[in-house]
């Protein structure tokens, strides 16, 4: 058995062939490029028990050899696939399960019928293949171009493959930043074999929600944190793709959302242990938040205020002008997102958290805080002892809150709630589901008031806007004015259930207490 470690890397066809040509290749290359066709047939029951069980299994024509291959296990993080890999000559197209070559076939697919293994879809494609030699480290660098197909419907691939031969896995990571200098390119967490179910199945792209990884009781603080980073980076990227090539605006939220979460866990890590690098891609981080969050504005205040509004007041001649300068902001901001400043700038962002991920903090910071008081469950009971007194204290003066204070208030609403899932399945899961639950509905309420505070911000913009003569003055402000109106119609009631839910969740009992 071997552990296949590589980097996936989707590149299009126009990129693809300009890398090629690119010096940074042949300065690198410590063999002549060669290329092959791939031809992978790949089998699995009529259930597809294989999938279900985490496996993929093919057979793969290369020149004048077939082998059988089969993968499982592993994980995939920041687009570094790590997988449990079997692989064995066999005589031809047929699957070979005689263990001639040492595999025991048994253990791999345990309660499996072979007999209803059966052709599920091909891969086809011609891979460009080169050694290189990059700091130290052996890469093999592939470039694959073809397609998944299956009966009659097909995708195309075009990926780059950056296989660590020997070295570290933070070598892959500082050679695909060398590339992206080069040309665009994005991190595919999707292997060919997971594409191709995905086209079996119909698999349609949607926004994703982000999942609180299963840890393993233990006192070692880093082996709970590192899997936190790992999820929210990956519901990060599982929203990417759809934000920059979907009209759905739920994709943008769940980055919004991810990115949040994974400061929560940031700052966790930056109180045991500080580091520069760490404080570097958390401002980035921040930054990028705020990117996002100006263009999740327009998102909400289309959607719950101008749409509505020209809905119930249909033929308004002001409102559809607001409704089109809202529109025009809302495509120049996804604009500025989808350009290739900013997808190069995400990329490079991703790329140089998987390095520190990769790197020595986690040896060498937070993995040495060994203290009683850093230990994973009683740092966890700490933490959230620590923000529930905060936020109990900053509560107490909801009704003379001014706008600064809710503000604050929604954040540590948000830091709470982050906290308190990413650890409640240590503690009662039904004292900690009513008590996130309880906290959410606090959250959702914060979030409408902030929605108002938010339109109201858009509005001046649009407003000022209208007074240079960018807009069309006379409709425009005209109806500025009325969706400052409509916007803040509902805020006392907002207020009241503000106050309701907060009484209801100062009743919850913290789940954390022994």
């Amino acid at each position: 058995m071997a552990v296949e470690t590589e980097l996936k890397l989707r590149i299009t066809p126009g990129q693809l062939a300009r890398l090629k040509r690119h010096p940074l290749l042949k300065e690198h290359s410590s063999t002549r490029p060669v290329t092959r066709r791939l031809y992978n047939i790949y089998y699995d029951t009529p259930k597809l028990d294989l999938y279900r069980s985490g496996m993929a299994l093919r057979l793969r024509h290369a020149g004048r050899q077939w082998l059988q291959t089969l993968k499982g296990g592993g994980s995939v993080k920041a687009g570094l696939h790590q997988r449990n890999e079997w692989e064995v000559p066999v005589s031809g197209p047929a699957l070979d399960f005689s263990g001639a070559e040492g595999v025991d076939w048994d253990k791999h697919l345990p309660g499996l019928s072979r007999k209803k293994l059966q052709p599920i879809f091909v891969t086809d494609f011609s891979r460009n293949i080169r050694m290189m030699l990059w700091r130290g480290a052996q890469i093999e660098l592939c470039m694959d171009q073809g397609e998944i197909s299956i009966q009659q419907r097909s995708m195309p691939v075009c990926e780059l493959e950056l296989e660590l031969k020997s070295g570290k896995p933070q070598q892959l990571f500082e050679l695909a930043l060398a590339i992206l200098e080069v040309v665009p390119i994005e991190l595919e967490t999707v292997s060919k074999a997971e594409q191709g179910y995905r086209l079996l199945s119909g698999y349609i792209d949607h926004p994703v929600k982000a999942v609180v990884p299963v840890v393993a009781g233990t006192d070692v603080l880093a082996d709970v944190l590192k899997p936190l980073i790992w999820s929210c980076l990956q519901h990060f990227q599982s929203n990417l793709h759809g934000a920059m090539y979907s009209d759905d605006e739920e994709y943008l939220h769940q980055m919004r959302v991810a990115l949040r979460r994974l400061r929560v866990v940031l700052k966790m890590a930056e109180k045991i242990s500080a580091d520069q690098q760490l404080a570097v891609l958390d401002r980035d981080i921040s930054a990028l938040g705020n990117a996002l969050g100006q263009i999740r504005e327009w998102d909400v205040f289309i959607a719950r205020t101008v749409r509505p509004m020209c809905k119930h007041m249909a033929g308004h001649a002001g409102l559809r002008a607001l409704l089109a300068a809202c529109e025009r902001q809302r495509v120049t901001s996804y604009a500025a997102l989808r350009g290739d400043i900013q997808a190069r700038g995400v990329q490079r962002l991703l790329l140089r958290f998987a390095l520190w991920m990769n790197g020595g903090y986690w040896s060498h910071g937070v993995r040495q805080q060994v203290a009683p008081a850093q230990r994973a469950q009683a740092f966890a009971s700490r933490h959230l002892n620590r923000l529930a007194k905060k936020f109990s204290r900053h509560g107490q003066q909801l009704n003379n809150a001014d706008a600064g204070q809710l503000h604050a208030l929604r954040i540590l609403a948000k830091k709470l709630r982050y906290s308190a899932e990413f650890f409640a399945a240590w503690y009662d899961k039904q004292n900690a589901k009513a008590y996130i639950a309880a906290l959410s509905k606090v959250q959702d309420v914060f979030g409408e008031i902030n929605d108002v505070a938010a339109a109201h911000r858009l509005l001046d913009q649009l407003e000022a806007g209208a007074a240079k003569g960018v807009h069309q003055e006379g409709l425009l402000l005209d109806a500025v004015i009325l969706a400052k109106d409509w916007s803040a119609h509902d805020l006392s009631r907002q207020f009241e259930a503000l106050r309701k839910s907060m009484q209801n969740f100062n009743k919850q009992p913290v789940f954390w207490a022994k």
